[in-house]
């Protein structure tokens, strides 16, 4: 099943205006597939590499200009999928765009570049940047309808939305599920960091896991996993650049009982969460589905940002006497909240503090009936 993912028609748009596409994304998400429909699209010299090939690495580590040159040849379109695995990748990028204008370059990388190379600052104002997520509510509502949809969110809270994993059936989804965990997941941390510890990434991982919707302290993790703040900290960052997880900071302005130090990990993909800690029971089955919920709501939230590129600031808001909202955006000059509930039954409004100190903000509960909201449709 091949599904039309969003950013390929904002990519394209892109296309041939001077700048280099930069695709990120976690490994198995689907960026080699968009990249080579893009390719198959245009009717001009295009070529696809494979950077993971230690053929083209060396090719591709030069920045001697008249060696690029001859590589490049009559190529108008060149596609490098898994860029981070060509040394000075920046500097590359940076010295190819600059003396082949009119060669469309597009890099893929599953992690961020900052794990193997510097590539923001050799490409200041020659870069446009994308990240591919897994498939969203929003990419499968094109050949599902919401009922569907609405049927298929038990499964999907447990095995998630890698495309394989989706298309999977049976036992095969927990299968792909273990493949991308156990081989895929940590492969550029493991690889471009040289971690001494890979054991510890699992322990925190699952740390995080177990504390989905919970403000995290450092403290604590570093307790539970047998190391130093410092250390944690690195580990986190790295995850993140790894797009395995993301942050919520606390959102305060005004009011003095607001916290606005404290976060929240939650993961890109529920399944990985699930894999994480062996748990793939049924959404009634579990204590945790409010968790889960929440996770989910939220990461669909940020693929369509993502997608549309509506760029919002996110956060999640509390204050000391427990009054709390899931999830908030900030962006033109408003304030949309969110409260994620996974029983429809449950009810819940906006605190009135939050409204009084915030006045004009919108607020919306969703749940399984209305999932759709989240995804621009009402």
């Amino acid at each position: 099943m091949l599904f039309q993912r969003i950013l390929q028609q904002t990519i394209e748009s892109a296309l041939f205006k001077g700048k280099v596409i930069i695709l990120y994304g976690a490994r198995r998400t689907g960026k080699t597939m968009l990249v080579k429909q893009i390719l198959n699209k245009q009717q001009k010299n295009a070529v696809y590499i494979n950077c993971e090939l230690q053929e083209y690495q060396e090719v591709l580590s030069t920045t001697n200009s008249v060696l690029l040159k001859d590589f490049i040849g009559k190529k108008q379109l060149i596609i490098l999928d898994e860029a981070q695995h060509i040394e000075n990748i920046g500097l590359t990028l940076k010295v190819l765009v600059d003396t082949f204008p009119r060669v469309q370059f597009i890099a893929t990388g599953s992690s961020s570049f900052d794990l193997s190379a510097k590539i923001s600052e050799p490409l200041t104002g020659r870069l446009r940047q994308y990240l591919l997520f897994p498939l969203s509510m929003e990419e499968l509502r094109q050949q599902f309808s919401l009922i569907d949809l609405q049927a298929m969110l038990p499964n999907i809270l447990r095995f998630g939305l890698y495309p394989q994993v989706f298309t999977a059936t049976g036992d095969e989804r927990l299968e792909e599920l273990r493949d991308i965990s156990n081989n895929y997941l940590y492969k550029d941390i493991l690889q471009f960091e040289n971690l001494k510890k890979p054991e510890l990434v699992s322990r925190l991982l699952k740390a995080i896991a177990l504390q989905t919707g919970s403000e995290v302290s450092y403290n604590e993790l570093a307790q539970l996993t047998g190391t130093n703040v410092h250390t944690v900290k690195r580990y986190l960052e790295l995850l993140e650049k790894n797009f395995i997880i993301f942050r919520l900071g606390s959102f305060s302005r005004n009011l003095r009982k607001e916290i606005n130090k404290s976060q929240k990990f939650f993961f890109y993909d529920v399944g990985i969460r699930n894999t994480i800690i062996r748990n793939f029971n049924e959404p009634e089955l579990r204590t945790d589905t409010g968790s889960i919920w929440e996770n989910f709501c939220i990461g669909e939230r940020i693929k369509y940002n993502e997608n549309h590129r509506n760029f919002v600031n996110n956060y999640f808001w509390r204050t000391y006497n427990q009054k709390e909202i899931d999830y908030l955006e900030e962006g033109a000059g408003e304030l949309k909240c969110f409260e994620f509930k996974y029983n429809p039954k449950t009810k819940s409004k906006i605190p009135a503090e939050f409204l009084t100190t915030y006045p004009g903000s919108s607020f919306s509960v969703i749940t399984p009936s209305n999932f759709y909201e989240l995804i621009g449709i009402s």
